[in-house]
């Protein structure tokens, strides 16, 4: 009987353990406002940037979505080249309710313009770039040791020759190392809680 309540108790934590390990991977999906207070309009004769520079301070990965508020004008997703020629005639969805949500359910880019021709052409138009969650960051492999061989007859023992510093090295790399340290550091402080209260379980059972 015993050891039969021991089984079920250290399926139980294995189970808590590995959800503790999911749930530190999985982000909830934000919501970006569009151009923030402002929300989608066409911008004044000296901002048509706008969009542009509102996009580039945000991040946005897949899962996330865009909230669009409006008055008396429409949200397009068009194709590259329609968002280039601000051309409205082919979209691939389009939005004129004055409160649309677009999720980025895909890496990669997506183009956006007023359906008001004018409008885009001032620079109501935006582009967004969404990257795939979790994307490994890529890390500078180490340079090979070179092998120095002396000429036959020589004394000198073969030596390595010195690797380059590594105080040069790439900031990817370092953010890498501290991304995996931090996950690392989150799923082994759960461990001893979890090997305590199973302890603590176990000795209770054992007569």
């Amino acid at each position: 009987m015993a050891s039969s309540l021991l089984s079920v108790v250290c399926t139980c934590v294995i189970i808590f353990l590995v959800a503790m390990m999911n749930s530190n991977n999985v982000e909830a999906g934000r919501e970006f406002k569009v151009g923030d207070h402002l929300g989608w309009h066409e911008p004044g004769p000296n901002n048509t940037l706008f969009y542009i520079q509102w996009a580039e301070r945000n991040r946005f990965q897949v899962g996330d979505s865009l909230l669009f508020e409006y008055q008396n004008d429409s949200v397009l997703t068009v194709e590259k080249m329609d968002y280039f020629n601000c051309d409205a005639s082919n979209p691939i969805t389009e939005f004129d309710n004055g409160k649309s949500i677009l999720n980025l359910d895909r890496p990669g880019p997506f183009y956006f313009i007023s359906g008001n021709g004018d409008h885009c052409t001032n620079g109501q138009k935006l582009l967004v770039e969404v990257m795939s969650p979790h994307r490994p960051i890529p890390k500078s492999s180490p340079s090979p040791t070179s092998i120095s061989i002396p000429p036959e007859g020589s004394s000198s023992s073969m030596a390595p020759s010195p690797s380059p510093s590594s105080g040069g090295g790439s900031d990817d790399s370092l953010g890498g190392d501290s991304s995996a340290s931090s996950s690392a550091s989150v799923v082994l402080s759960s461990v001893p809680m979890a090997t305590l209260a199973m302890f603590g379980i176990v000795m209770m059972l054992t007569p």
